[in-house]
């Protein structure tokens, strides 16, 4: 299994327009095949910073999704309102306690 962590920064007239795109594609994305969970997060410090949380079923899955129009066109109108550019991580769980 992958975990995926996306942080992305937001400007701040430009979240309701965030969530208007992620709102729109959240099924999409959920049911793309090999993605086994989604979560749409808020920086508790940070108002304008969202992170998503995504499981995979592997590595492959993740990158299939990465090269689908579907990512294409989501992610090409989400970073058209960044203040900053994201930051993303790809982890595997070691332990659970």
């Amino acid at each position: 299994m992958l975990i995926r962590l996306v942080r992305m920064t937001f400007q701040d007239d430009k979240l309701p327009d965030f969530h208007q795109i992620f709102d729109s594609s959240k099924e999409q994305i959920r049911s793309f095949p090999g993605c086994e969970h989604l979560e749409l997060l808020r920086d508790w410090d940070h108002p304008n910073v969202r992170i998503t949380y995504s499981l995979w079923e592997s590595p492959d899955a993740l990158e299939n999704y990465r090269q689908s129009d579907l990512f294409r066109t989501t992610w090409a109108a989400t970073k058209a309102l960044f203040a900053e550019r994201a930051v993303a991580y790809s982890m595997e769980q070691l332990e659970e306690v």
